[in-house]
C-alpha cells in the first residue's frame, strides 16, 4: 500500500473529492429514475443555462446524468478517477491517463457538458478507425440524452460535412478538422463551408496530434506547371555521388549537405556553370535526390501501393494516404521508386497545429504520456498537463535494457525471447519502429516455427487489425506491431470476448454474401457451439424480406450498427435474431476468455518487448503502457544494440570502445544502468532538439498567422455579405487615398521629379480609366484634397454607370461579379504571398551572420510584404472593375475580357 497523503498524483483527487462525491450521491438517486426522466435531463440543463451560462453551476449533475447513462447502456460504472478526469479536461486542461484507465469514456462527461450550450464540441482522434469506433460507441450515450453525434470520415461530401459539423458533439480527425478548416477559407460560395465556430475539443492522444505532428504544418496545395524531368536527372546523378566525398549526411538534422568537389562533380554532371544560378536552380533537386536515397527508406517512412508513394506516419505507424512531403521531397521518391512523378504543388493555404487549436475558445486533450512535454503545452498552448492517478495500483515490472554490440545479435536474443514466452505461455507484444524491422522479425520467427500475428502499415495487414488486437492479450500469441503508440488500443489479458464475437459474425456475413459461400473455417474453428447459431443467423438473413433489396456492403453495415446497439431495449425482430447470435457467441468467448485470463496472469500478464529506443520518451512509454492495464500483472524490457540510430548518433561508439577493451563477446549483453541514464539523456537531447524546431516553427508562422487571420476575416466579411458594393467602392477609395498621399509626400520632398509625376498620373490612368487631359487639369488647379474628392466622385459616377451597364445585361449579374472579383484576387494574391513568405523563411537565417535577429527581420520584412499585398489587392480589384468588359456570347454565356 501506500499513502495517498505522500503520493502527488493523488493532490488533484483531494481538491475535488467532494465534487466527484456530490456526483456519485446525484447518481445513486437517479437509479430510481425510469429513462424517461432521465433523457429529459438534456432540455432541463438548457433551459438553465440561457439564465445561467456557467457550467460549473450544473456540472456535477450533468456529469452523474451521463454516469447514470454510462450504467444503463453498458453496464459500467464510472471510477472515481474518471470523474476526476472528466473535471480537469472540462477546466481546459491536458489529462495525464494511462493505458486501459477508460479515456474514452471519461471524454463523454466534459463533452456532453459543454455541448449544452449549443455551439458544438469536437473529439479530436488521431485516425478514421479510432474516430468511428468512439463516434458508434460514445454516440449511444448522446443519442439517449438526446444530443446528436456527428462523424467526419476521408472522401465525405461537401454536403455531409456540414451536417456532422452542425451535430452536438463532432468526432473528427485531427488532419480533416484543420484541411476543413483551410478549405472553407477558400471557398467562393458559401454553401462550400463546413464548419461553424470553434468552441471547446477534446484531443484524444494529445501528445500525438500536439507534439508528433505539429513539426509539419498543413498545406492544401495545387499542382503548378514546372516540368519534372528534373527529379529523374537528379535521380540519376545522385546514385553516382560517393557518400563522404560529394556529400555529407547529418543524420541528427536528417540533411544532407555538399561538399566542393560533390558540387564540381554535379556541374560537370549536368554541363552548367553554377547550381545554385537562380535562372535555373538545380540544388534542391540534388539535395532532394541524395534525402531520397540515405535517409527516407522503404518500409520505414514509406510503402509503395498501387503505383503511388505512400507516407507512413512514424509516430503510429499508420499509412497516410493523400498526404504528401513538400518542396519536391516526394517527387525525389517518387523518381527514386521509378513510379509516375506527379507535378510539383504549389502551397495555397496553410497553418501549423499549434496556431489552428488555439483558435479554440477552449481546448482540453488525454493522452497516456505527456508529462515529459508539460513545459512545451504550458508555453505554446498556454495549458497544464495533470496526472490522474490510476484505479488500480500499476504492478508492471519494467526491465533493464540488454544492449548488444552488433545488431544481428539483438534480433537473435529478441527472437530466443519470444521463443521462451511461447514456451511458456505468456502472451508477448513485440514493437518495432517501421515497416522493414517487423518483417524481418517475422522472418526470424518463421525459422523457429512460431505462430504470430503482424500488424504494420502494410494494407493487408491494416485490415486485420482489430482481429489482431482482439486476440493480442490470448496466451501462447505473439504480435508484432509498429509503434503502437496512438493505436487507442485496448489489450486485454485472455482475449476480448466482445470484439471475438463481433468479428466472427461480421465475417461471417462477408463469407456467405460476398465469397459466394465459401466460409473460412479458422472463424469456426470447428465448433458447433459456434457453428450453429451462426448457420441460423445467415438462413434468417438470406431469406428475409428485410434484406433481399440490400447489397452485401449494407447488410455487413447494419449488423455492425445492431451489435454496437444490443444494449438497447427496443429492437425489432429483424435485429433480434443478430442480437441473439451476438449474446450466444458472446458467452461462448467470455466463458473462454475468463479461463484464459486466469491462465495468463499466473503466468505473469502481457510481456513487452522494445526492440529500439525511440527518439522520443513517450513513445517509449505508450509501448510499455500496454501492458499492465487495470492493476494487472505484465513486464516489459528493451533490447537495443550499438547499431541502433539512437545509440549510433549520440555516443554509441564511446561504449563499443569500451566493450572491446573489456573484451565482451558479441552474444553478451550489457545491462547498467549507467547506460540506461545516458540513453535517457540522449532522448532528451533528441526531444529537445525537435521542440526547438517546433518552436521556431511556431514563432515564425505566429508571424504569418496574424497575417492569415486578417486575410480570413475579411475574406468571411466579404462571403457573408449580402451586398458588396460599398466593399469594391471603399478599396477605390483607399486607393485613392494612398495614391494622393504618395503624391503629396514626393512634392514635399527636394528631389521631386517630373518622371515621379509622371508615374503618378499613369496610375491613376490606368486603375480609374481616366484621359490624361483630366489628371493634368487636376493637378494644376486642384488642391490634393480637392483632387481626392474629386477622383472619389468620378469613381462612383463610373461604377455607378458600369452598374446600369451590367443591370441591363443581365439583372443580378453584377453582385455575383463583385464577390467573384474580390475573392478570386484576394486569394492569388494570398497564394503568392504565402510563396513570397516561403523564400523569406528559407533566406533570413544568414541574416544572424551580420548581428541581426533572423526573427526580428523576418516579422519586418513580412509587414513590409503584407502591406504590399494588401495595396496591390486594393489596386487590383478597382482595375479589374473599372477596367473590364463583360460580353455575352450567341449562347448566352458571359465572357470577360
Amino acid at each position: 500500500m501506500f499513502n495517498i497523503f505522500t503520493n502527488p498524483n493523488h493532490k488533484i483527487k483531494r481538491k475535488h473529492q467532494d465534487t466527484i462525491n456530490e456526483i456519485k450521491v446525484i447518481a445513486s438517486n437517479m437509479k430510481q429514475w425510469d429513462n424517461y426522466k432521465l433523457q429529459q435531463q438534456t432540455s432541463k440543463f438548457k433551459k438553465i443555462l440561457i439564465n445561467d451560462p456557467i457550467l460549473d453551476h450544473i456540472l456535477p449533475e450533468a456529469f452523474a446524468t451521463v454516469k447514470e447513462t454510462c450504467r444503463r447502456l453498458f453496464g459500467i460504472e464510472l471510477f472515481d478517477v474518471q470523474l476526476l478526469g472528466g473535471i480537469i479536461l472540462n477546466q481546459g486542461n491536458i489529462t495525464e491517463m494511462k493505458t486501459g484507465e477508460g479515456k474514452t469514456l471519461t471524454a463523454t462527461l466534459p463533452a456532453y457538458l459543454n455541448a449544452l450550450t449549443g455551439h458544438g464540441v469536437h473529439i479530436v482522434t488521431v485516425n478514421d478507425y479510432l474516430a468511428k469506433r468512439d463516434a458508434e460507441w460514445m454516440g449511444q450515450i448522446y443519442e439517449f440524452l438526446d444530443l446528436a453525434t456527428g462523424l467526419i470520415q476521408q472522401n465525405m461530401t461537401t454536403y455531409a460535412r456540414q451536417a456532422n459539423y452542425h451535430k452536438d458533439i463532432t468526432y473528427v480527425t485531427n488532419s480533416e478538422l484543420g484541411f476543413d478548416y483551410l478549405r472553407d477559407n477558400m471557398a467562393i460560395e458559401q454553401s462550400n463551408i463546413v464548419q461553424r465556430g470553434f468552441n471547446f475539443c477534446i484531443i484524444d492522444e494529445v501528445d500525438s496530434i500536439l507534439i508528433d505532428e505539429a513539426r509539419t504544418p498543413l498545406i492544401i496545395s495545387g499542382p503548378s506547371d514546372i516540368s519534372t524531368d528534373k527529379y529523374t536527372t537528379s535521380n540519376t546523378l545522385a546514385k553516382q555521388l560517393i557518400r563522404d566525398e560529394h556529400y555529407e549526411i547529418d543524420e541528427k538534422a536528417k540533411n544532407v549537405i555538399l561538399t566542393d568537389p560533390g558540387i564540381i562533380f554535379c556541374e560537370q554532371f549536368l554541363g552548367i556553370p553554377n547550381i545554385y544560378q537562380l535562372e535555373e536552380p538545380w540544388a534542391q533537386y540534388i539535395l532532394n535526390a541524395l534525402k531520397a536515397q540515405n535517409i527516407f527508406i522503404k518500409d520505414r517512412n514509406y510503402i509503395v501501393k498501387a503505383n503511388e508513394v505512400v507516407i507512413v506516419d512514424e509516430f503510429t505507424g499508420r499509412i497516410m494516404p493523400g498526404r504528401r512531403w513538400s518542396d519536391g521531397l516526394h517527387q525525389a521518391i517518387e523518381a527514386k521508386e521509378k513510379v509516375t512523378v506527379q507535378q510539383e504543388n504549389q502551397t495555397l493555404a496553410s497553418i501549423t497545429y499549434q496556431n489552428f487549436f488555439l483558435l479554440y475558445k477552449k481546448m482540453a486533450g488525454m493522452t497516456g504520456t505527456a508529462l515529459t512535454e508539460s513545459q512545451e503545452f504550458e508555453k505554446i498552448y498556454k495549458t497544464n498537463v495533470i496526472s490522474i492517478p490510476t484505479h488500480k495500483k500499476c504492478i508492471r515490472l519494467d526491465l533493464p535494457d540488454l544492449v548488444y554490440k552488433k545488431e544481428y545479435n539483438k534480433w537473435l536474443a529478441i527472437a530466443n525471447e519470444c521463443y521462451d514466452m511461447y514456451q511458456i505461455g505468456r502472451p508477448t507484444l513485440i514493437g518495432t519502429t517501421n515497416v522493414e524491422k517487423s518483417e524481418l522479425l517475422a522472418k526470424l520467427l518463421d525459422e523457429y516455427k512460431l505462430p504470430y500475428n503482424l500488424l504494420n502499415a502494410k494494407p493487408e495487414n491494416v485490415e486485420r487489425e482489430s482481429q489482431i488486437i482482439a486476440q493480442a492479450g490470448k496466451s501462447k500469441t505473439l504480435t508484432i506491431a509498429t509503434n503502437m503508440a496512438g493505436r487507442g488500443t485496448d489489450i486485454i489479458l485472455g482475449g476480448n470476448p466482445q470484439q471475438f464475437s463481433k468479428l466472427i459474425i461480421i465475417q461471417t456475413i462477408k463469407n456467405s454474401f460476398l465469397n459466394n459461400g465459401q466460409v473460412k473455417t479458422d472463424y469456426y474453428q470447428s465448433s458447433s457451439e459456434i457453428k450453429d447459431p451462426l448457420d441460423k443467423m445467415i438462413n434468417h438473413l438470406k431469406y428475409n424480406d428485410t434484406f433481399k433489396n440490400m447489397t452485401a456492403n449494407q447488410i455487413i453495415l447494419y449488423t455492425e450498427n445492431c451489435i454496437i446497439k444490443h444494449n438497447f431495449n427496443n429492437i425489432s425482430d429483424n435485429n433480434n435474431i443478430i442480437h441473439s447470435t451476438y449474446q450466444e457467441l458472446y458467452q461462448i468467448y467470455h466463458q473462454n476468455c475468463s479461463y484464459d485470463k486466469d491462465k495468463v496472469i499466473q503466468l505473469g500478464g502481457l510481456h513487452v518487448i522494445g526492440t529500439e529506443r525511440h527518439e522520443s520518451r513517450r513513445i517509449d512509454n505508450q509501448l510499455r503502457g500496454r501492458a499492465g492495464r487495470q492493476g494487472d500483472p505484465g513486464s516489459s524490457r528493451f533490447f537495443l544494440s550499438l547499431e541502433d540510430n539512437l545509440l549510433r548518433i549520440f555516443g554509441g561508439d564511446k561504449i563499443l570502445n569500451l566493450m572491446d577493451t573489456l573484451n565482451i563477446d558479441d552474444d553478451v549483453p550489457i545491462e547498467s544502468t549507467i547506460l540506461n541514464r545516458s540513453l535517457n539523456n540522449a532522448q532528451k537531447k533528441v526531444e529537445s532538439y525537435y521542440y526547438d524546431i517546433r518552436k521556431q516553427l511556431f514563432d515564425y508562422d505566429e508571424v504569418l498567422n496574424n497575417q492569415r487571420q486578417a486575410i480570413y476575416a475579411e475574406r468571411n466579411r466579404i462571403l457573408n455579405s449580402t451586398y458588396v458594393r460599398d466593399c469594391i467602392l471603399e478599396y477605390g477609395e483607399s486607393t485613392i487615398d494612398e495614391i494622393i498621399n504618395f503624391y503629396i509626400q514626393e512634392t514635399n520632398k527636394n528631389d521631386y521629379s517630373s518622371k515621379q509625376t509622371q508615374i503618378i498620373y499613369n496610375k491613376l490612368q490606368t486603375i480609374l480609366n481616366l484621359p490624361s487631359e483630366v489628371l493634368d487639369n487636376l493637378f494644376s488647379n486642384m488642391n490634393p484634397q480637392d483632387i481626392k474628392l474629386f477622383l472619389c466622385e468620378q469613381l462612383h459616377i463610373t461604377y455607378d454607370l458600369r452598374e446600369a451597364y451590367l443591370e441591363q445585361l443581365r439583372p443580378g449579374l453584377v453582385r455575383q461579379l463583385e464577390k467573384y472579383y474580390l475573392l478570386q484576387q484576394i486569394d492569388t494574391a494570398w497564394q503568392e504571398h504565402l510563396e513570397k513568405m516561403a523564400n523569406l523563411r528559407e533566406s533570413i537565417g544568414w541574416r544572424s551572420y551580420g548581428q541581426q535577429d533572423p526573427l526580428t527581420e523576418y516579422k519586418n520584412e513580412a509587414f513590409t510584404l503584407f502591406i504590399n499585398m494588401i495595396t496591390y489587392i486594393r489596386e487590383t480589384v478597382s482595375y479589374f472593375i473599372m477596367r473590364s468588359r463583360l460580353v455575352i456570347d450567341p449562347d448566352k454565356t458571359i465572357q470577360q475580357s
